[in-house]
Protein backbone atom coordinates (compact mmCIF):
# COMPACT_ATOMS: atom_id res chain seq x y z
CA UNK A 1 0.00 0.00 0.00
CA UNK A 2 2.90 2.35 0.80
CA UNK A 3 4.40 1.84 -2.69
CA UNK A 4 1.07 2.54 -4.34
CA UNK A 5 0.60 5.79 -2.39
CA UNK A 6 4.04 7.07 -3.33
CA UNK A 7 3.52 6.08 -6.96
CA UNK A 8 0.14 7.81 -7.19
CA UNK A 9 1.51 11.01 -5.68
CA UNK A 10 4.44 11.05 -8.09
CA UNK A 11 2.14 10.48 -11.07
CA UNK A 12 -0.23 13.25 -10.00
CA UNK A 13 2.70 15.63 -9.55
CA UNK A 14 4.08 14.72 -12.98
CA UNK A 15 0.66 15.23 -14.56
CA UNK A 16 0.34 18.64 -12.91
CA UNK A 17 3.76 19.62 -14.25
CA UNK A 18 2.87 18.72 -17.81
CA UNK A 19 -0.53 20.41 -17.49
CA UNK A 20 0.91 23.73 -16.28
CA UNK A 21 3.50 23.64 -19.05
CA UNK A 22 0.86 23.03 -21.71
CA UNK A 23 -1.44 25.77 -20.40
CA UNK A 24 1.36 28.33 -20.61
CA UNK A 25 2.13 27.30 -24.19
CA UNK A 26 -1.31 28.08 -25.58
CA UNK A 27 -1.58 31.12 -27.84
CA UNK A 28 -4.48 32.14 -30.07
CA UNK A 29 -2.73 33.27 -33.22
CA UNK A 30 -2.05 30.83 -36.05
CA UNK A 31 1.42 29.39 -35.86
CA UNK A 32 1.84 30.40 -32.22
CA UNK A 33 2.20 26.89 -30.95
CA UNK A 34 5.36 24.89 -31.45
CA UNK A 35 5.50 21.18 -30.64
CA UNK A 36 7.21 20.69 -27.27
CA UNK A 37 10.59 19.01 -27.10
CA UNK A 38 11.07 15.32 -26.65
CA UNK A 39 13.00 13.86 -23.75
CA UNK A 40 16.72 14.37 -24.14
CA UNK A 41 17.51 10.81 -23.09
CA UNK A 42 17.95 8.01 -25.57
CA UNK A 43 14.60 6.45 -26.39
CA UNK A 44 14.28 2.68 -25.88
CA UNK A 45 14.19 0.53 -28.97
CA UNK A 46 10.64 0.54 -30.27
CA UNK A 47 8.73 -2.70 -30.40
CA UNK A 48 5.19 -3.75 -31.21
CA UNK A 49 3.79 -1.58 -28.41
CA UNK A 50 5.58 1.58 -29.51
CA UNK A 51 3.43 4.60 -30.29
CA UNK A 52 3.92 8.31 -30.39
CA UNK A 53 1.63 9.98 -27.87
CA UNK A 54 -1.69 10.66 -29.54
CA UNK A 55 -1.30 7.79 -32.02
CA UNK A 56 -2.90 4.37 -31.66
CA UNK A 57 -0.72 1.61 -30.31
CA UNK A 58 -0.68 -1.78 -31.99
CA UNK A 59 -1.82 -3.19 -28.66
CA UNK A 60 -5.61 -3.28 -28.55
CA UNK A 61 -7.53 -2.12 -25.50
CA UNK A 62 -9.47 -5.04 -24.01
CA UNK A 63 -13.00 -4.71 -25.33
CA UNK A 64 -14.51 -6.24 -22.19
CA UNK A 65 -12.97 -3.69 -19.81
CA UNK A 66 -15.57 -2.07 -17.56
CA UNK A 67 -15.13 0.30 -14.65
CA UNK A 68 -17.26 -1.22 -11.92
CA UNK A 69 -15.42 -0.35 -8.71
CA UNK A 70 -13.83 2.80 -7.25
CA UNK A 71 -10.45 1.10 -7.71
CA UNK A 72 -11.17 0.55 -11.42
CA UNK A 73 -12.14 4.18 -11.87
CA UNK A 74 -9.11 5.46 -9.96
CA UNK A 75 -6.77 3.27 -11.99
CA UNK A 76 -8.26 4.41 -15.28
CA UNK A 77 -8.25 8.06 -14.19
CA UNK A 78 -4.53 7.91 -13.44
CA UNK A 79 -3.88 6.29 -16.81
CA UNK A 80 -5.91 8.98 -18.57
CA UNK A 81 -3.98 11.70 -16.76
CA UNK A 82 -0.63 10.28 -17.78
CA UNK A 83 -1.66 9.73 -21.41
CA UNK A 84 -3.28 13.15 -21.85
CA UNK A 85 -0.25 14.87 -20.36
CA UNK A 86 2.10 13.06 -22.74
CA UNK A 87 -0.17 13.70 -25.72
CA UNK A 88 -0.62 17.36 -24.82
CA UNK A 89 3.13 17.92 -24.78
CA UNK A 90 3.76 15.63 -27.77
CA UNK A 91 6.21 13.51 -25.77
CA UNK A 92 7.31 10.45 -27.73
CA UNK A 93 7.05 7.33 -25.54
CA UNK A 94 7.00 3.57 -25.98
CA UNK A 95 3.74 2.43 -24.40
CA UNK A 96 5.02 -1.09 -23.79
CA UNK A 97 8.05 0.22 -21.89
CA UNK A 98 5.85 2.68 -19.99
CA UNK A 99 3.53 -0.11 -18.88
CA UNK A 100 6.52 -2.27 -17.95
CA UNK A 101 7.85 0.46 -15.67
CA UNK A 102 4.48 0.73 -13.94
CA UNK A 103 4.34 -3.04 -13.46
CA UNK A 104 7.90 -3.13 -12.10
CA UNK A 105 7.21 -0.41 -9.56
CA UNK A 106 3.85 -1.75 -8.39
CA UNK A 107 4.93 -5.39 -8.48
CA UNK A 108 8.23 -4.85 -6.72
CA UNK A 109 10.28 -6.05 -9.68
CA UNK A 110 13.85 -5.09 -10.47
CA UNK A 111 13.95 -1.55 -11.81
CA UNK A 112 15.98 -1.01 -14.97
CA UNK A 113 17.05 2.51 -13.90
CA UNK A 114 17.98 4.16 -10.65
CA UNK A 115 15.87 6.96 -9.22
CA UNK A 116 18.71 9.37 -9.95
CA UNK A 117 18.86 8.34 -13.61
CA UNK A 118 15.11 8.71 -14.03
CA UNK A 119 15.11 12.12 -12.32
CA UNK A 120 17.92 13.33 -14.57
CA UNK A 121 15.98 12.36 -17.70
CA UNK A 122 12.81 14.07 -16.46
CA UNK A 123 14.80 17.20 -15.57
CA UNK A 124 16.15 17.30 -19.12
CA UNK A 125 12.62 16.88 -20.44
CA UNK A 126 11.42 19.84 -18.37
CA UNK A 127 14.26 21.98 -19.71
CA UNK A 128 13.42 21.01 -23.29
CA UNK A 129 9.73 21.80 -22.77
CA UNK A 130 10.59 25.16 -21.22
CA UNK A 131 12.86 26.03 -24.13
CA UNK A 132 10.17 25.11 -26.66
CA UNK A 133 7.65 27.13 -24.68
CA UNK A 134 9.87 30.22 -24.82
CA UNK A 135 10.44 29.76 -28.54
CA UNK A 136 6.71 29.37 -29.09
CA UNK A 137 5.98 32.53 -27.12
CA UNK A 138 8.53 34.49 -29.14
CA UNK A 139 7.12 33.24 -32.42
CA UNK A 140 3.57 34.00 -31.27
CA UNK A 141 4.58 37.52 -30.22
CA UNK A 142 6.10 38.26 -33.62
CA UNK A 143 3.16 36.79 -35.53
CA UNK A 144 0.54 38.55 -33.42
CA UNK A 145 2.31 41.89 -33.69
CA UNK A 146 2.59 41.66 -37.46
CA UNK A 147 -1.03 40.61 -37.92
CA UNK A 148 -2.29 43.22 -35.46
CA UNK A 149 -0.44 46.06 -37.19
CA UNK A 150 -1.82 45.00 -40.57
CA UNK A 151 -5.34 44.80 -39.15
CA UNK A 152 -5.19 48.29 -37.64
CA UNK A 153 -3.68 49.79 -40.80
CA UNK A 154 -6.59 48.49 -42.86
CA UNK A 155 -9.21 49.23 -40.20
CA UNK A 156 -8.47 52.94 -39.76
CA UNK A 157 -9.66 53.77 -43.29
CA UNK A 158 -13.10 52.22 -42.75
CA UNK A 159 -16.22 54.35 -42.35
CA UNK A 160 -16.82 55.71 -38.86
CA UNK A 161 -13.40 54.77 -37.49
CA UNK A 162 -11.61 57.42 -35.42
CA UNK A 163 -7.85 56.89 -35.08
CA UNK A 164 -6.10 58.61 -32.16
CA UNK A 165 -2.39 59.53 -32.03
CA UNK A 166 -1.77 56.81 -29.42
CA UNK A 167 -2.82 54.12 -31.91
CA UNK A 168 -6.21 53.52 -30.32
CA UNK A 169 -9.10 53.34 -32.79
CA UNK A 170 -12.79 53.50 -32.00
CA UNK A 171 -16.19 53.58 -33.63
CA UNK A 172 -19.26 55.10 -31.99
CA UNK A 173 -22.13 52.60 -32.04
CA UNK A 174 -24.41 54.59 -29.76
CA UNK A 175 -24.17 58.23 -28.67
CA UNK A 176 -24.30 58.97 -24.96
CA UNK A 177 -25.47 62.20 -23.33
CA UNK A 178 -24.25 61.77 -19.75
CA UNK A 179 -21.15 62.90 -17.94
CA UNK A 180 -17.66 61.71 -18.83
CA UNK A 181 -15.67 59.88 -16.16
CA UNK A 182 -12.31 60.98 -14.82
CA UNK A 183 -9.30 58.79 -14.14
CA UNK A 184 -10.25 58.76 -10.46
CA UNK A 185 -13.74 57.38 -11.11
CA UNK A 186 -15.07 53.84 -11.03
CA UNK A 187 -17.43 52.96 -13.86
CA UNK A 188 -19.97 50.22 -14.52
CA UNK A 189 -19.92 48.77 -18.02
CA UNK A 190 -21.10 45.96 -20.22
CA UNK A 191 -18.50 44.70 -22.65
CA UNK A 192 -17.48 41.98 -25.06
CA UNK A 193 -13.86 41.24 -26.00
CA UNK A 194 -12.57 39.42 -29.08
CA UNK A 195 -9.36 38.82 -30.96
CA UNK A 196 -8.99 40.28 -34.45
CA UNK A 197 -10.12 36.94 -35.89
CA UNK A 198 -13.42 37.21 -34.02
CA UNK A 199 -12.64 34.72 -31.26
CA UNK A 200 -14.45 35.86 -28.12
CA UNK A 201 -12.46 35.65 -24.89
CA UNK A 202 -14.68 37.54 -22.43
CA UNK A 203 -18.21 38.94 -22.20
CA UNK A 204 -20.19 40.49 -19.38
CA UNK A 205 -23.27 40.02 -21.55
CA UNK A 206 -22.86 36.24 -21.40
CA UNK A 207 -22.39 36.39 -17.64
CA UNK A 208 -25.62 38.37 -17.42
CA UNK A 209 -24.11 41.00 -15.14
CA UNK A 210 -22.21 44.24 -15.85
CA UNK A 211 -18.76 44.80 -14.39
CA UNK A 212 -17.21 47.71 -12.51
CA UNK A 213 -13.65 48.94 -13.02
CA UNK A 214 -11.53 51.85 -11.80
CA UNK A 215 -10.87 53.99 -14.88
CA UNK A 216 -7.22 54.43 -13.93
CA UNK A 217 -6.61 50.77 -13.08
CA UNK A 218 -7.25 48.97 -16.37
CA UNK A 219 -5.42 48.57 -19.69
CA UNK A 220 -4.37 51.85 -21.28
CA UNK A 221 -6.65 51.49 -24.29
CA UNK A 222 -9.70 51.24 -22.06
CA UNK A 223 -8.65 54.17 -19.89
CA UNK A 224 -8.08 56.43 -22.88
CA UNK A 225 -11.44 55.54 -24.40
CA UNK A 226 -13.48 55.81 -21.20
CA UNK A 227 -12.20 59.34 -20.55
CA UNK A 228 -13.81 60.35 -23.87
CA UNK A 229 -17.10 58.46 -23.47
CA UNK A 230 -20.25 60.07 -22.06
CA UNK A 231 -22.45 57.82 -19.95
CA UNK A 232 -24.90 56.01 -22.23
CA UNK A 233 -22.32 55.56 -25.00
CA UNK A 234 -21.52 52.29 -26.70
CA UNK A 235 -18.22 52.20 -28.59
CA UNK A 236 -16.24 49.61 -30.45
CA UNK A 237 -12.57 49.81 -29.49
CA UNK A 238 -9.62 48.55 -31.53
CA UNK A 239 -6.68 48.39 -29.13
CA UNK A 240 -3.08 47.82 -30.28
CA UNK A 241 -1.02 45.46 -28.16
CA UNK A 242 1.05 48.20 -26.52
CA UNK A 243 -2.19 49.68 -25.13
CA UNK A 244 -3.44 46.23 -24.06
CA UNK A 245 -1.33 43.49 -22.46
CA UNK A 246 1.88 43.95 -24.44
CA UNK A 247 4.29 41.03 -24.90
CA UNK A 248 2.96 38.88 -22.08
CA UNK A 249 0.52 36.00 -22.34
CA UNK A 250 -2.49 37.50 -20.56
CA UNK A 251 -4.56 34.29 -20.68
CA UNK A 252 -4.73 31.04 -22.65
CA UNK A 253 -6.79 32.93 -25.27
CA UNK A 254 -4.88 36.23 -25.32
CA UNK A 255 -1.40 35.61 -26.68
CA UNK A 256 1.59 37.95 -26.49
CA UNK A 257 1.31 41.18 -28.53
CA UNK A 258 -2.37 40.57 -29.28
CA UNK A 259 -4.46 43.38 -30.78
CA UNK A 260 -7.86 43.34 -29.08
CA UNK A 261 -11.36 44.43 -30.10
CA UNK A 262 -13.95 45.43 -27.50
CA UNK A 263 -17.53 46.59 -27.52
CA UNK A 264 -17.92 48.77 -24.42
CA UNK A 265 -21.19 50.19 -23.14
CA UNK A 266 -20.72 52.81 -20.40
CA UNK A 267 -23.68 52.38 -18.06
CA UNK A 268 -22.84 54.64 -15.13
CA UNK A 269 -20.22 56.38 -13.05
CA UNK A 270 -20.23 55.29 -9.44
CA UNK A 271 -20.93 58.12 -7.01
CA UNK A 272 -18.01 59.19 -4.88
CA UNK A 273 -18.52 58.90 -1.13
CA UNK A 274 -19.39 62.28 0.39
CA UNK A 275 -17.51 63.63 3.38
CA UNK A 276 -19.43 64.02 6.63
CA UNK A 277 -20.56 67.67 7.11
CA UNK A 278 -18.82 69.70 9.78
CA UNK A 279 -20.90 70.35 12.93
CA UNK A 280 -22.82 73.66 13.00
CA UNK A 281 -21.30 74.72 16.33
CA UNK A 282 -17.93 73.74 17.66
CA UNK A 283 -18.11 71.20 20.43
CA UNK A 284 -18.07 72.60 23.96
CA UNK A 285 -14.67 72.33 25.52
CA UNK A 286 -14.59 69.80 28.28
CA UNK A 287 -13.40 71.06 31.67
CA UNK A 288 -9.93 70.07 32.62
CA UNK A 289 -9.56 67.29 35.09
CA UNK A 290 -9.86 68.48 38.70
CA UNK A 291 -6.61 68.94 40.48
CA UNK A 292 -6.15 68.72 44.19
CA UNK A 293 -5.74 72.21 45.75
CA UNK A 294 -2.27 73.14 46.76
CA UNK A 295 -1.74 72.96 50.50
CA UNK A 296 -2.20 76.34 52.25
CA UNK A 297 0.90 77.53 54.01
CA UNK A 298 0.32 78.30 57.70
CA UNK A 299 1.77 81.60 58.99
CA UNK A 300 4.72 81.17 61.20
CA UNK A 301 3.96 81.88 64.91
CA UNK A 302 6.47 83.60 67.05
CA UNK A 303 7.10 82.22 70.52
CA UNK A 304 5.40 84.26 73.27
CA UNK A 305 8.05 86.05 75.30
CA UNK A 306 8.10 85.15 78.99
CA UNK A 307 7.40 87.94 81.45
Amino acid sequence: MQKLSIFVLSIVATGALFWSSAQAQQAPAPGAQNPPAKASSQAPAKGPGTAKSGQASSRQTPAALTLNTPKDKLSYSIGMNIAKSLKRDDVDVDTAVLLRAIQDVLGGGNLLMTDQEAQSILTNLQADLRKKQEQGMQQAAETNKKEGDAFLAANKSKDGIVALPSGLQYKILQEGTGAKPTAADTVTVNYRGTLINGTEFDSSYKRGQPSSFPVGGIIKGWTEALLLMPVGSKWQLFIPSDLAYGPRQASPAIGPNSTLVFEVELLSIQAKPTASPAPATPPTAQPAASQAPAPTARPATKPTPKP
